[in-house]
């Protein structure tokens, strides 16, 4: 049954992005009078073809049987089918390859446009009827924990941060300290230092180096927590060296590491090491020996619950459209970084790449709507990002072409388009079987070995 849930939740995410971002795509043509001659949600790929499919007037509806995606197949167009038959007959006056540039333009982007502003209203909709979760400073039982760029510049573990500048504080926010330093040159801060109040001043250069650091926000100041393992990842270092959930994670080789924040800089000046792990089980304290991964990571989920409160900040529907923009931005630029460092190597892809499955994942084995649709409106944003890159086969790969002709005044040729769309679509599946084979391995066959 936790698998059927969790399934179920993907599978409808999934089809409500895949089908309004083929809308985006139909409703311009059908207002520029262009053929549409399929719309399925899922492909339909050989040999199983589709599962349903109804014709009403000129377009096939269908289901596909592979959740990979969805399209809509438009008359004289250059597409992933492959299909270029009609393309060797002369141009007729209902296809996509006769009409203006401009109207081409708003077709290909029209489905990209759909799941950004979907995305945004998602996350608009979320603070409305849920609020904006915040932890106040109150209910921090042992302080903050916070990035190296800060401890640089001041901070210890433990500090709860009181007053940046003018500005006061009565919440974990780490998006108000980066605007005060680096927005309105603020220096001073104050924190709560072993139940006294203190205020020091900030290194001059210290907007330059938060900006050049590029933290995440959820990372540069969190709460403090001692390190209990809530969850094993399956094949892990932890997991193989007998490491359970509950235990607490006392040391690492002979240094004491009462919090996770104490732990992870130390794991990961010992990326690929061999290492002994001190746990606290119950009234016992055991020694695990393991190699950390070339990350730094032991693969455990720490516990969070029961060290701090979240409360809601309710918002109106004014307050939340630029907000849900906001967190939208924020979220792709977080995801853009990401990539970033894996294409540089900074992160392995073949530890961070992930598929469907590494995906359907993400949305759990119980019903919890506030992640159903952070889940929906996230990976909305991201399908709209990856859409837009201009690999041919891709919305991104279109747009190319036609501002190309825009500028140019010159249209690009069927054959060129054909040959293409043929590179792009094969690269892309490429990188899906990769993804793919990755989580197979991941999740069902490295525990084997």
């Amino acid at each position: 049954m936790d698998t059927l849930i969790n399934i179920t939740q993907f599978l409808l995410s999934l089809s409500l992005l895949i089908l309004l971002h083929e809308m985006g795509h139909f409703f311009p043509a059908r207002w520029f009078k262009t053929r549409v001659e399929k719309f399925y949600l899922f492909f339909d790929f050989a040999p199983f073809h589709a599962l349903w499919k109804k014709r009403k007037g000129e377009t096939e509806y269908g289901i596909g049987w592979l959740p990979l995606g969805g399209y809509v197949k438009i008359a004289g167009m250059v597409d992933e089918s492959l299909d270029t038959e009609a393309l060797k007959q002369p141009p007729q006056p209902w296809e996509f390859r006769s009409k203006p540039a401009w109207q081409r333009l708003i077709i290909m982007i029209g489905g990209v446009t759909v799941n950004f502003l979907l995305g945004f209203l998602i996350f608009a909709g979320l603070l409305v009827f849920f609020g904006k979760a915040y932890i106040p400073n109150s209910s921090l039982q042992h302080g903050l924990a916070f990035d190296a760029v800060l401890i640089e510049q001041g901070f210890r573990q433990g500090d709860v941060l009181l007053q940046v500048g003018n500005r006061p504080l009565d919440a974990v926010d780490a998006a108000t300290f980066i605007e005060e330093v680096v927005l309105n040159g603020a220096r001073e801060v104050t924190v709560l230092r072993d139940g006294q109040r203190q205020t020091f001043r900030l290194p001059e250069d210290a907007a330059e180096r938060l900006v050049k650091e590029k933290v995440a926000k959820s990372l540069l100041m969190s709460p403090r927590i001692p390190f209990y393992v809530a969850e094993l990842a399956p094949g892990k270092p932890a997991e193989a060296a007998g490491i359970k959930p509950g235990d607490r994670i006392i040391g690492f080789n002979e240094q004491p590491t009462l919090f996770y924040d104490e732990f992870t800089p130390l794991a990961r000046a010992n990326k690929g090491q061999p290492a002994r792990i001190r746990v606290l089980r119950g009234a016992d304290t055991l020694t695990f020996a393991l190699t950390l991964t070339p990350e730094g990571l032991i693969g455990v989920r720490p516990r969070v619950e029961g060290f701090y409160d979240i409360q809601r900040q309710p918002y109106s529907l004014a307050a939340a459209l630029p907000e849900g923009v906001r967190m939208g931005v924020d979220f792709l630029g977080n995801q853009i970084k990401a990539f970033g460092k894996m294409f540089s190597g900074e992160l392995s892809v073949k530890e961070n790449l992930g598929s469907i499955i590494s995906i359907g994942k993400m949305y759990g084995t119980s019903w919890d709507w506030e992640r159903f649709w952070t889940l929906t409106a996230s990976l909305s944003i991201l399908l709209a990002f990856m859409n837009l890159l201009p690999i041919p086969a891709l919305d991104g790969g279109y747009v190319v072409f036609l501002l190309w002709e825009v500028v140019t005044g010159r249209k690009v040729s069927d054959r060129v388009m054909e040959k293409a769309v043929t590179v792009g679509f094969f690269l892309l599946l490429g990188l899906m079987v990769y993804a793919f084979g990755l989580d197979l391995w991941r999740h069902f066959f490295q525990h084997l070995f």
